[in-house]
This record gives C-alpha cells, structure tokens and sequence, in this order.
C-alpha cells in the first residue's frame, strides 16, 4: 500500500519518524544540522574596450567570500574577497561564501572571455571636470586614509578627506581635489606653526586589479621634508598585513632636486623590505621629476618592470628568482589577488626628515591620468 500523495511506503514514513526522534523530536538528545550559506552572487560592470570590473556578495551578514580566478575550486585557503577587481584576460571567477554558524555555500562560477588584444587601455581616470569649479576626487574609485598616525614611517601630516575639518583640515582649501584643470592636486599646506596637512588617496575597497601595464602621468614638488608617491598594496593586506599584502613603488622621491634627479622603484613582500629590492631611476639630464613624466609599471606573472616614459625600456625588472637568496621571502604578486591604487603625498617621516626654512607651503603632487593597458 502506498501513501498516493508522497509515495512513500508505510515503512518509509515510519523509518522518517524514528529518525527525527533520534535528531531530538520527542525530546531526545541532539543538534539540527547546521544551515548552509547562501551562495555568493557574481556581478560585472563595464570598463573599457570590453574589460569588466567583477563584484562579489552574498546576502548573509557577516559571510566571507572566497575566491579563485585560475578555474581550481575556492576553499578556505582561497584568496578572501575584499574589493571589485578588474577583469581584462579570458578567466573563470569561482566563489564561495562561509557564514558562521552555517556550513560553506555552493560554488558559483562564471566564466569571462572578452578576448581584449595586447596594449589595450582596460581602465583608466582621466580626472575630468566640467564643472566650472573644484571636486572631489571620484568617489567610486577613490577614499582616503585619515588621521595624523605616522603610519610607520613617523610622518608628520594629518592627511584630510574631502570636507574634513579637525587638525587643520579647511574645506575651503582642500588637500586633494580635481581641478578646472581636469588636473588631480594633492597638496602639502601647513595651515599653523608646527601643523601639517596632506592627502592620501586609496582605491582600497573600491577597485583593484592584478596584472597589466599601469602608467601615472605625475609631476611632484621636490622640496626638504617632502614624500610623493603612487604605489599599490595587496587586497590581502586586510587579512594578511603588511608586508605579506605586497608592495608596488612606482613612483617615489623625497626631498629637493638631485642632480641627476631620482625616482625610486621598489617592491616589498614577507622577507625583502626596506632597500632589498630598489632601484633608482636617473632622469635625463636637464629633466627633474618636478617636470611631467608618464611612471610606468609592467605587472606580469613572475615579474615587476618600472619605467619613466618609455615602456620599451624599464629601468629595472623584477623576478621572483630575484628573491630566491632571501630567507624566508615569499613572492606576493601571484597569488591570485588583486592590489589597489594609493596616491598620496607625505610630509616628514624616516626617509626625507622634517621640513625646514627651504620647505614652501602649500606645495603640490598633481596627476594628469591613471591608465591600466593589458600586457
């Protein structure tokens, strides 16, 4: 005889009823099984020339994503997901969500294949402004370190966001702002004796990419006490820290004018910090880094180059047998993570000392564009 609405046996249903009492129906002894995660969603926005900008989420509060790019199944060793990365090469995203309490989701994957050539611009801020007066940087790639920590380095300025106004911070005199100029300004100001105030610029959170040539065409003050930079840290550096995040120095100086003048390009990972792996780069002679110069990078697997105008010729190229003699190095850069972009202009700290009488206030890092080219 069969019960014509389930078709399950009397036998079956009397099974299912002896075995929710032993799960701890009738008061027995117990615990439910745990519930399962929701399976994270997988969504793009468009970038440039068919390149996407992928986002992950999941509807469970508190959940964390895990994530591959290279087609293998994500597990809990997998790269956390912390920030929408760049899509522009032929790849499978697979991600997984883990929410306490529950077990791991489904696995979701989608695949891209946009088949974007060698060369080709994938992202890019050109810091346009047609507005007739001054704004803020765009506030879906960019937001701001804050505050007057040192971080690290016993610097002395208190970076301000846009419309900051506590220790010294002036919204109507901005630290970083995108001019009529479509020019983006980020400026040193010493509002009192003894208070400095600057800007650091991060797309941490906001956009991150992994691979590619990126070019910044920069011109910076070069003064006693000074810091510019444009430089990449590693998602990770959320989970992981610092230096297992990574580091990309592309473009970075401090103080006045050398003859020759310098740029220094430097990659920092677990096991080579500090000048391990620097280069100094001299400009021509005639030329300062106070003039326009296109700072590149050329971000490939295995493999960091830097260059100052030409592509064609980097003037240093990393590789990770370049870590192969230092104890206990990891090489950061391949791993499958994404790094975002930092701008940022320091004032003080270990490497260039404090300003002096020399130092001029205000004092400016403009940036003409950012791009990202496929390799």
């Amino acid at each position: 005889m069969t019960y014509s609405s389930r078709g399950l046996t009397i036998g079956a249903l009397l099974a299912m009823a002896l075995g929710l009492a032993a799960c701890g129906g009738g008061g027995a002894s117990g615990a439910p099984s745990s519930p399962q995660s929701a399976a994270p969603s997988i969504t793009s926005t468009a970038a440039l020339n068919s390149a996407v900008v992928v986002k992950l989420a999941s509807a469970d509060a508190g959940a964390v994503i895990y994530y591959t790019t290279d087609g293998t199944t994500p597990t809990t060793a997998s790269q956390v997901y912390q920030a929408p990365f760049l899509v522009a090469s032929n790849l499978t995203v697979k991600a997984m969500a883990v929410t306490p309490g529950a077990t791991s989701s489904t696995v979701q994957s989608q695949s891209f294949s946009a088949g974007i050539a060698s060369n080709t611009l994938v992202w890019a801020d050109e810091f346009s402004n047609t507005t007739g007066a001054a704004i803020a940087p765009d506030s879906n790639t960019w937001g701001y370190d804050t505050g007057n920590t040192g971080f690290g380095n016993h610097e002395l300025e208190n970076y301000c966001a846009w419309g900051a106004t506590a220790g010294g911070c002036d919204t109507n005199n901005p630290n970083a702002y995108v001019g009529t100029d479509g020019i983006l300004h980020v400026v040193a100001r010493r509002p009192s004796s003894g208070v400095y105030t600057s800007a650091r610029l991060k797309s941490q959170g906001k956009f991150s990419f992994q691979y590619g040539r990126l070019e910044v065409r920069a011109r910076v003050p070069e003064a006693q006490g000074l810091w510019p930079a444009v430089w990449t840290l590693g998602n990770s550096i959320a989970t992981a820290g610092w230096p297992a995040s990574g580091e990309q120095d592309i473009l970075e100086r401090v103080n006045a004018a050398q003859t020759p003048d310098v740029n220094t390009g430097s990659i920092h990972g677990t096991g080579f910090t500090g000048s391990n792996l620097g280069t100094i780069y001299h400009f021509p002679t005639g030329t300062t880094a106070s003039d326009w110069h296109v700072y590149g990078m050329i971000w490939k697997p295995g493999s960091v180059a830097y260059y100052v105008d030409n592509p064609a010729t980097p003037y240093v190229t990393y590789k990770t047998s370049d870590i192969a003699g230092l104890a206990g190095s990891v090489w950061p850069f391949d791993n499958g993570q994404a790094n975002f972009l930092i701008v940022n202009l320091a004032i003080g700290g270990d490497w260039p000392g404090a300003p002096d009488g020399t130092t001029p206030f205000p004092s400016q890092m403009d940036v003409d564009y950012i791009r990202l080219y496929t390799n």
